[in-house]
């Protein structure tokens, strides 16, 4: 699968969060994320281990009992059914790759 810049769109997941998911296969799927600053990615968990990089802006991540400000360049692996969440500190863009693949992330077929 490849993917241009152009092809795939945002959706919001909630305010001041939004999601596309670039590529996926049948155990991966990249995310990119486009974040305002004063939003919040609110505390959860799942089974998917997720590492990620932000390419812009800075964020706060809180992962089990660890916090790490991200700045560009900075990256992270959380492993799966960690409880963790974000704050957005300026806005951000930050691209994930999840294992196994988030089916709640593939692309809606019209």
């Amino acid at each position: 699968m490849f993917s241009r810049q152009d092809q795939a769109e945002y959706r919001e997941l909630m305010a001041g969060i939004e999601l596309r998911t670039r590529v996926y296969g049948e155990r991966t799927l990249m995310a990119e994320y486009r974040l305002s600053k004063g939003s919040r990615l609110p505390e959860h968990s799942h089974p998917h281990e997720q590492t990620g990089y932000v390419v812009t802006g800075r964020l706060r991540l809180h992962a089990g009992d660890e916090v790490f400000d991200a700045g560009p360049g900075d990256c992270w692996c959380i492993a799966g059914n960690v409880s963790h969440w974000a704050d957005v500190i300026d806005d951000c863009i930050a691209v994930e790759v999840f294992s196994p693949v988030r089916e709640d992330f593939l692309p809606e077929v019209s």
